[in-house]
């Protein structure tokens, strides 16, 4: 079997380190927020090339927070894209605004900026890019129409811990960045966890009150806040992990390198990182005319894989108030029906990646039968 991921390779490479990190935070009795989240706070805020970062419960609620702070509420509009987990869409639904939908570039797989200066109305107060699978948006022609437009750019970088842009890390671009540590991104907690990044003072202790409750002092609420607070054990186990971030990302690099030179006469769209971005490789995703059929293949062999997203937000049925029926967004829709996600991790051997490779090539002549 070759899982799709494997944490438990990735745990026992650092097992001693991690073990005293999590003994420690149990032995300090801060369970929530407290040093080992403030620790980690003062490492990722400049490994992101920001001033501030705000550790959080999840990236959801970073994401709610960051447009909470932005002033995004009811009545506003919030352009994003419909290619992405449903909490992209959700936090701006948790803020009381409407998320506006735009398709997305058929090469990187990110929000088009085409598209985005014709979904801009009255009511339009942020833009939501997605750096889908460790790609970053193209943020600079993104970035020209938020600010000629005066609209507040809000990165989720959920999937794109150390992704790069012309030379500056993800969520250094907009006004706000926003991550997620569940246990499956490329930083990961051992539960869950998120962050916001922004050089804003001003959001910043926003946010920082916000997280706790709205206090500014002890049953001291001067804002209507929420309890979206990192434990203290998550920020132990992220300190460790900021060890091994570069090497692990280098490492997902040399799989996808391997995958691209294996995969590049296969019938299938392999991932695009162009020469101005530097892609982390969160997922490693191929279009497939057959995907279901091939994943089956590959299931078969004893290969895990994954599907991101086989049902973009605006076909849900949770989310079919939001106005955008089938249809509506062709490139999107065309591509959640193809993409196939293929094992990618730092521990992945080499050897493994050639059998990926070589059984779905073994399964694409019977697919096209």
């Amino acid at each position: 079997m070759i899982p799709f991921l494997d944490l438990k390779a990735q745990y026992l490479q650092m097992k001693p380190e991690i073990d005293a990190a999590v003994l420690r935070a149990i032995d300090s009795t801060q369970y929530v927020q407290g040093p080992e989240v403030a620790a980690f706070e003062k490492r990722f805020a400049p490994y992101c090339g920001v001033e501030h970062c705000l550790a959080v419960n999840t990236g959801t609620s970073a994401l709610h927070l960051a447009l909470l702070a932005a002033g995004v509420g009811a009545g506003d509009e919030v352009i994003t894209v419909s290619l992405t987990f449903v909490a992209t869409t959700a936090a701006i639904l948790y803020a009381g605004a409407k998320p506006v939908f735009v398709d997305v570039d058929p090469e990187t797989w990110t929000i088009n900026p085409a598209a985005i200066e014709a979904a801009i109305t009255p009511r339009t107060k942020a833009i939501l890019p997605v750096h889908l699978h460790g790609l970053m948006a193209d943020m600079d022609p993104l970035m020209e129409i938020a600010r000629r437009h005066d609209l507040v750019v809000i990165e989720d970088a959920a999937q794109a811990h150390g992704a790069v842009y012309k030379g500056r890390r993800a969520g250094s671009i907009g006004d706000l960045g926003c991550f997620s540590f569940y246990p499956g991104k490329n930083l990961g907690a051992y539960g869950e966890g998120g962050a916001v990044v922004t050089n804003n003072a001003d959001y910043a202790k926003r946010i920082s009150l916000l997280r706790d409750w709205g206090q500014d002092s002890k049953y001291n609420h001067v804002l209507r806040g929420y309890n979206y607070r990192m434990d203290g054990i998550q920020g132990a186990v992220l300190n460790v992990k900021m060890n091994y971030i570069e090497a692990w990302t280098e490492g997902r690099r040399a799989v996808a390198s391997q995958y691209d030179r294996l995969l590049q006469k296969l019938p299938c769209q392999r991932p695009v990182s162009p020469a101005n971005r530097e892609h982390v490789y969160h997922v490693y995703a191929v279009t497939l005319a057959r995907r279901d059929e091939a994943q089956a293949a590959l299931q078969a062999a004893g290969i895990g894989t994954g599907i991101h997203y086989p049902i973009p937000v605006h076909l849900q049925k949770a989310y079919e108030d939001a106005g955008h029926g089938a249809g509506s967004l062709p490139v999107t829709e065309a591509l959640s029906k193809q993409f196939l996600s293929l094992p990618i991790y730092a521990e992945l051997k080499p050897e493994q990646v050639n059998v990926v490779a070589a059984e779905l090539e073994k399964a694409l002549p019977s697919l096209a039968a």
